[in-house]
């Protein structure tokens, strides 16, 4: 036997014995940014799982304890990873951790434009709670009181993706090519997910939608869209901001309000009653990432041309 043949020999059982790259992630969608970029050489695991509410989350002992394998941490910086950060680094220092929207310019959240919603009193209070906030995280800006709900909009999300491929070729450099390749293909798919919903939305006659929470601003951004939120800052409206909202939406001419399924449709429903309209579940949480955000326009054209 030559001295390649037995070289080879010697490394076969390294690379049988390769483990994949332990990766968590936040919430369900980055689960499939990192699984289409990774592929077999990536096991993924979502912090949030199917139908569970982000904004509500603690980390069972379970996943604290799964962590401590874990090679890599992808944050979408939802605010539940805020509180939970520093422990999870506890629970495993030598853990990477990505923030997955790095170099990309983050949105404030729509929220913030009603407050003059607000029923009196109402401000005083979320003022209140802001400073108390702001005391127990410091000075510095925080990125978490950013809308965090960048996957929306699929050129976002394949920039992201091309982060989680950096990561991985970083921790994982011997499957560098396919890290790649898996990169390559599901850009590809992003690019005609892309064209399609431009296709689709780009003559639609009315560019309002209303939301119950205000998860799709940069697929709105992206589109040439506008989402009106109902709730405030995470809070539901009060009497006279309700009325306000049903005033809007009846001047807007909305006819659709959109609500996640992991949050309390009630207001939406209210409105929708008072309006003639209806309500209808969109997931920014769903996992069948290019089949939900195509079902989203195509709810969103439906809903305009109504």
């Amino acid at each position: 036997m030559g001295l390649a043949g037995l070289c080879l020999m010697l490394a076969l059982p390294a690379m049988a014995n390769r483990q994949p790259v332990q990766v968590f992630v936040s919430v369900l969608p980055f689960k499939t940014l990192v699984e289409k970029v990774g592929g077999d050489h990536v096991i993924a695991t979502s912090m949030v799982q199917s139908g569970g509410n982000p904004h509500s989350y603690n980390p069972r002992p379970r996943q604290i304890e799964a962590l401590a394998n874990a090679d890599l941490y992808v944050s979408a910086g939802i605010p539940f990873e805020q509180v939970w950060m520093d422990r999870i680094r506890a629970a495993n220092p030598g853990i990477r951790v990505l923030d997955a929207r790095r170099d990309i310019d983050l949105r404030d959240i729509e929220s913030h434009a009603h407050e003059h919603l607000l029923d009196d009193g109402e401000a005083d209070h979320e003022d209140h709670e802001d400073h108390e906030d702001h005391e127990d995280h410091g000075d510095h800006e925080n990125t978490y009181e950013k809308d965090p709900h960048v996957w929306t909009s699929p050129p976002l999300a394949k920039q992201m993706a091309g982060n989680i491929r950096d990561a991985l070729i970083e921790l994982d450099p011997v499957n560098s090519g396919d890290y790649r390749k898996g990169f390559d293909l599901f850009a590809a798919d992003l690019d005609q997910l892309d064209r399609d919903i431009r296709k689709r939305l780009q003559n639609i006659p009315d560019r309002k939608f209303m939301v119950f929470h205000p998860a799709w601003g940069y697929f709105a951004d992206t589109y040439g869209l506008t989402q009106i939120p109902i709730e405030f800052e995470g809070k539901e409206p009060g009497a006279r901001a309700l009325v306000a909202l049903i005033s809007q939406a009846r001047h807007e001419q909305v006819r659709v309000i959109f609500v996640q399924p992991q949050l309390d449709r009630r207001f939406a429903d209210r409105i929708a009653s008072a309006i003639g309209g209806r309500v209808v579940p969109v997931d920014p949480l769903a996992p069948d990432y290019l089949a939900n955000l195509r079902a989203v326009a195509e709810a969103i054209a439906e809903a305009s041309q109504r």
